[in-house]
């Protein structure tokens, strides 16, 4: 028997002048350590900047896996799935023939207040040195945020027709 999916009552429940935003998970197949490179970074910074349906408001790219901070950018129905398909294919396509493949779908959590939201990008911006692999967090150069920057400020602001661009990147 086919079942349709219910609509997304977290997405519909929050009021309308709230954006939608995401925290996504994306997985490198067998968790191997391929992403955090200079050149995998600046394909990345690429690549975000075409997502056409997508505002990316924050990432950090590990050397296994990629957190990002995103919110469509004017269909609140539009699926974390079209943000992460689109961002696989797009990066794969800059990349040309890699030896890595992504792991299936994504892990996602749509996020219901500014504090939701900060808590999620302190522990973005955490994670790698709960990794070990920076003893400060400013130290790791392969992170993106528009979250902190002074003109955008709080991310849960009314949807608007405007897209925000990162402007930090890198923690230095």
């Amino acid at each position: 028997m086919f079942m349709a999916e219910p609509p997304r009552l977290s997405a519909i429940l929050l009021p309308w002048e709230k954006s939608i935003i995401y925290f996504v998970t994306i997985c490198v197949k067998d968790r191997r350590k391929v992403l955090a490179t200079p050149e995998v970074f600046d394909a990345i910074k690429i690549v975000i900047t075409q997502l056409q349906k997508w505002n990316v408001l924050a990432g950090a790219i590990m050397p296994d896996h990629v957190h990002w901070v995103v919110s469509p950018v004017e269909d609140r129905d539009l699926s974390v799935g079209d943000f992460s398909h689109g961002f696989k294919r797009m990066l794969r396509k800059h990349l040309g023939s890699e030896p890595w493949e992504w792991q299936r779908g994504c892990f996602d959590r749509l996020l219901r207040s500014d504090e939701n939201l900060r808590s999620k990008w302190i522990y973005v911006k955490d994670n790698p040195v709960r990794h070990g692999l920076v003893q400060r967090a400013e130290d790791w150069p392969y992170y993106l945020d528009s979250i902190n920057e002074p003109e955008t400020g709080s991310c849960q602001l009314p949807l608007q027709q405007d897209r925000v661009r990162f402007r930090g990147v890198g923690g230095r």
